[in-house]
């Protein structure tokens, strides 16, 4: 069922979360896998940011958060971003209420009432060392490409790709295709400008996990069905089952690039040569081969796979501390 008890980590990671959170359940799970990592001290989830522009998104972020004992995590949200609808689960789960009070408590009534996205990465990476926080995405690239726009301001004298340069350490992120037939992937298309301003201009190391990692690596429904019993009430599980028909089995996309961002030096995934990413006019990904490059994209192999659901399933499914089943 997993480790109730909290594990402190030497050195957590300084993590930045930037999530289309409702366009796909596999966000939800990567969140829920960031906070059982935190519980364990391995993380430090310092904001979590939503590119996707529906109101809901935020407040299924805000109610996730509370559920696994971090409600005061800084959320921020894209202002006239993309997908503005609602999705299937976001607002459905956040909405239900029992006896007159939702199931699930939360701070917020509408991802309207958060500060927009930018102003929250560049407060967050002014307040941290040099060179130390790690900026994972999940979604779409339309929040990071902003930051590298933004001037300096009364947060922070510097720009925001000074400000990257010098605040983070590795930018992590799911989006783009390497296997053998590459294709337009879905994170990429949808803002494809920002995608190829985010590649040409971003000042620290890249590592992209393509579309081909987390099909292969599909999460159990079984688990959905066994493991989440703990508790009456399981945004997460819930979520999951309003997403689509039960049973399915979900790739896991989003998840790999938390493993990968948190436990980088576990043996989880592989690693490509440095290279460069770009964009043709069809929106499909390439990886140009460049040892001076500062691009670069996980492989797997069938053993690892094997390993990295075992893994995936005890974190996402961990109860978080405080809420363990007695």
């Amino acid at each position: 069922m997993g480790v109730c008890a909290k594990v402190e980590a030497d050195r957590p990671v300084k993590l930045i979360f930037d999530t289309d959170i409702g366009n796909d359940i596999d966000d939800a799970m990567a969140l829920a896998m960031i906070h059982t990592l935190a519980d364990r001290g391995e993380v430090e989830l310092l904001a979590v940011t939503v590119c996707k522009d529906n109101p809901w998104a935020a407040v299924y972020v805000d109610l996730i958060n509370h559920f696994y004992g971090r409600s005061d995590v800084p959320i921020g949200a894209v202002r006239n971003g993309k997908t503005p609808d609602d999705g299937n689960f976001v607002r459905a789960v956040a909405e239900r209420k029992v006896g007159g009070e939702f199931v699930y408590p939360r701070t917020l009534k509408s991802g309207k009432d958060v500060s927009d996205a930018t102003t929250v990465l560049r407060r967050t990476l002014a307040a941290q060392p040099d060179g130390s926080v790690v900026i994972v995405s999940v979604g779409f690239m339309t929040n990071l490409a902003r930051l590298l726009d933004t001037p300096a301001d009364s947060i922070s004298p510097l720009t925001g790709r000074e400000l990257v340069k010098a605040k983070v350490r590795e930018y992590v992120m799911m989006a783009g295709a390497f296997g053998s037939s590459p294709a337009p992937e879905y994170n990429v298309y949808i803002d494809p400008p920002s995608a190829r301003q985010v590649w040409e201009q971003w000042p620290t190391p890249i590592v992209a996990t393509g579309y081909e990692i987390g099909e292969r690596i599909l999460y159990p429904a079984e688990s959905i069905e066994k493991d989440f019993a703990y508790v009456a009430n399981h945004p997460i599980a819930e979520a999951y089952r309003a997403f689509s028909e039960m049973p399915y089995d979900r790739p896991t996309w989003d998840l790999t690039a938390v493993l990968y961002a948190v436990r980088p030096d576990r043996g989880y995934f592989g690693l490509s040569p440095h290279g460069r990413l770009s964009l043709d006019d069809s929106n499909t990904t390439h990886f140009s081969p460049d040892e001076k490059g500062a691009h670069r994209y996980l492989t797997v192999t069938t053993a690892q796979i094997t390993r990295i659901r075992e893994a995936f399933v005890w974190m996402v499914s961990a109860p978080p501390v405080g809420k363990c089943k007695r």
